[in-house]
């Protein structure tokens, strides 16, 4: 009796080992997930930049995931609309800290980036922007980014129209508001001081002045401007290219990365687009195999919808995450902060070659690469 006793007692046992350690295992395959959120306007003034890269985000995590995901993870993506906002923002990163998220990619524009890298850097949250470009949105050590940062457009820009001789005459039109035209703005005008160009008027306007521009344009006119450089948004340069055109004046139109969207503004005649130049680091139109398939997996899944250099920079963002991740060594089972600290040491490791060029990182979380620029020509944006 005492014999089957102890035989039952040791089965029980066994299946209660059994039992747990299928539990365990269940557990562990339940959290091999690494959750990754996202970001920026899909509503609102800015809608073309954030639609851009959560599609793009999206393409790239599915492809990751069918590949075999990060460390044997598979990507949670989700997305929150800031709609350019940055209280909305803040809203956004708490509504995505519940979901659950460990690492976030964005935000989408600066102002936005710059107000949520403060909760990132208190939570020791690695953030990765694809866009947000001022130099504040990356203060903080546990913040880097994809795109050209302010000063660097300013610098670049300065240098292309001087190098190629686009203008001895240049005017200028910025938005003395908002931290992404007003870096580039000034570093512009000091890049300017070594070039074989003058800037001969410089006019500004604010987010509450922002529908007419006919003074600026006269002023700029007057001073016999050959070409008008715009380092702002693509809503305000279609009305600045619109009453332009009424007034007859037609100079060179060269912009930065926020002139992408120009193509895609509702009642905007784009004809008046045809020859306005921007920096910036994608052209759709590229040859090389890379930019030949996402270009073609974009428009397969987005209703034939070209995408754009803000799709670019959302693509090459889920990518570096990715071979960060995988330098770092991250698992699903670490701490937001020691995956961080991980991934912070690692992208100043890693070298991305993505859509947006060959990249490298410094520790202040920059991006290093090569600018690109194109035309608009025919209705659409052409590498130059």
């Amino acid at each position: 009796m005492k014999k089957l006793a102890k035989k039952i007692s040791a089965l029980l046992l066994a299946v209660v080992m059994i039992v747990a350690c299928f539990a365990a295992c269940g557990k562990n395959n339940s959290n091999a997930t690494l959750k990754i959120g996202g970001i920026g306007p899909i509503t609102g003034p800015a809608a073309v930049y954030g639609q851009a890269v959560k599609n793009a985000a999206e393409l790239a995590v599915k492809e990751i995931n069918a590949a075999g995901g990060i460390n044997g993870m598979q990507v949670e993506f989700s997305w929150q609309d800031d709609e350019h906002d940055a209280e909305k923002a803040v809203t956004a990163y708490n509504t995505l800290k519940d979901w659950g998220m460990q690492i976030l990619m964005g935000t989408v524009t600066s102002a936005p980036c710059t107000a949520v890298v403060a909760s990132t850097k208190e939570d020791n949250m690695f953030q990765l922007t694809p866009s947000g470009s001022a130099v504040e949105s990356i203060a903080a050590d546990n913040a880097f980014r994809v795109c050209f940062s302010d000063p660097n457009q300013g610098i670049a820009s300065a240098k292309y129209i001087g190098t190629n001789n686009l203008a001895k005459k240049v005017g200028v039109i910025y938005n003395s508001s908002d931290v992404y035209s007003t870096g580039i703005y000034n570093k512009f005008k000091a890049e300017a001081e070594n070039q074989p160009f003058e800037i001969v008027a410089a006019e500004a306007f604010t987010d509450t002045t922002k529908t007419n521009f006919t003074t600026q344009l006269n002023k700029i006119k007057a001073a016999g401007a050959e070409l008008l450089f715009l380092p702002i948004y693509y809503q305000e340069a279609a009305l600045i290219l619109t009453q332009a055109n009424s007034m007859g004046f037609k100079p060179i139109f060269f912009g930065c990365d926020g002139l992408d969207g120009l193509l895609a503004v509702d009642n905007f005649d784009k004809a008046l687009a045809e020859g306005v130049i921007l920096l910036t680091p994608f052209a759709a139109d590229a040859t090389d195999e890379k930019t030949v398939k996402f270009v073609a997996d974009y428009k397969a899944a987005y209703n034939n919808e070209v995408p754009n250099q803000f799709a670019a920079d959302a693509y090459d963002a889920i990518y570096t995450i990715k071979a960060a991740a995988e330098k770092a060594n991250i698992n699903s089972n670490m701490s937001v902060s020691d995956i961080c600290d991980a991934m912070k040491t690692a992208m100043t490791q890693i070298t991305v070659t993505g859509l947006t060029g060959t990249i490298t990182w410094t520790a202040d979380g920059e991006a290093s690469k090569d600018p690109k620029t194109v035309k608009i020509v025919d209705g659409a944006y052409k590498a130059m």
